[in-house]
């Protein structure tokens, strides 16, 4: 079974509601203090459900989202369809971007679902589509020590600070049994270092650094910031 193939499945990412429109919001607040002008075309790369893909369109010129599941496309374009400022792209659309017209890509929680290769062409896909100067966000990195223990342990955090916990201790006990647990064992999850990953942005023209905090609750994963030069 291929990453494309389980992610096309039923999974169950968040423990209930709350824990799904709280994801979306936070997340959406950090990307949007990343905009840099009220004019910035902005790629979502990977942008699952987007459920603050209204708000993130209000700070910027025009918000491109982009998921490679046919079923969340198809969400998201139902989901969209009346905000002008909104346009959701399938692979042909993708490619079809103007190189060099974005000012800003955003990758959440999406390379460590890829292969090292897939990896590679979607930064170099960044590189051709980003201005000289703009951005590519590359959040939710996971850096070789962190384990499943430790992620489930900042969603316990995060879900006992957000009136949550009860409902993300079931779930916890759920995906320890499920079909997810699994897969994405057999699977595996891409991880890099901070030197592996500057190396990979920078053979690709990218000037790389990470950020103090990653975008999200989990906060022994990674958030790079790098800038087309």
């Amino acid at each position: 079974m291929s990453r494309r193939d389980f992610w096309s499945g039923d999974q169950v990412l968040y423990v209930n509601s709350r824990h799904r429109a709280l994801y979306y919001a936070d997340v959406g607040k950090e990307i949007a203090a990343l905009i840099s002008s009220p004019q910035a075309l902005l790629l979502d790369y990977g942008c699952g459900e987007a459920l603050a893909a209204d708000f993130l369109a209000e700070k910027c010129g025009r918000l491109y989202l982009y998921d490679p599941i046919p079923k969340i496309e198809t969400l998201l374009r139902t989901r969209n369809k009346a905000n002008p400022k909104i346009a959701v792209l399938d692979r042909a659309g993708l490619e079809a971007l103007p190189d060099s017209s974005l000012d800003l890509m955003m990758c959440n929680s999406v390379l460590q679902y890829l292969s090292r290769e897939e990896c590679s062409a979607l930064v170099g896909y960044a590189a051709a589509k980003l201005k000289l100067g703009g951005r590519l966000v590359i959040a939710d990195i996971i850096p070789p020590h962190v384990d499943a223990l430790t992620d489930s342990w900042a969603l316990v955090e995060f879900a006992y600070r957000s009136g949550f916990l009860l409902a993300a201790l079931r779930g916890l006990l759920a995906a320890f049994f499920s079909r997810y647990r699994r897969v994405r064992g057999r699977m595996g999850l891409t991880t890099f270092a901070i030197p592996e990953m500057q190396r990979l942005l920078a053979t690709r023209g990218f000037e790389a650094r990470r950020l103090d905090r990653n975008i999200g609750h989990n906060q022994a994963r990674m958030t790079f910031l790098a800038k087309r030069v």
